[in-house]
C-alpha cells in the first residue's frame, strides 16, 4: 500500500505550477476593490493561461474552427 506522502508527492507539482503561473510576473497581489472584479480578473487570467497552453499544444485555427493538431516531438 502507497503511503500518503508519495500520493501527494505525485499530484503535488501540477498544482504548484498551475498556482505559480497565476501569480508570476507581479500578480501576487490583488489589482481591484471589490470581490466582483478580483473574481473576474482571476477567470480571465485562469482562461489566458489555458489558452496559452492550448496554442502550446497545437490549437490553430482553421477555416473559423479550432482543431487541435498535436505538435511532433
Amino acid at each position: 500500500m502507497m503511503q500518503r506522502g508519495g500520493r501527494d508527492r505525485l499530484r503535488r507539482p501540477p498544482v504548484e505550477r498551475g498556482a505559480a503561473w497565476l501569480v508570476a510576473h507581479g500578480n501576487r497581489r490583488l489589482r481591484y476593490l471589490g470581490a466582483v472584479k478580483n473574481n473576474a480578473w482571476l477567470h480571465t487570467r485562469a482562461a489566458a493561461l489555458n489558452l496559452r497552453t492550448l496554442v502550446n499544444l497545437g490549437l490553430t485555427r482553421t477555416d473559423d474552427a479550432w482543431p487541435l493538431v498535436p505538435a511532433v516531438a
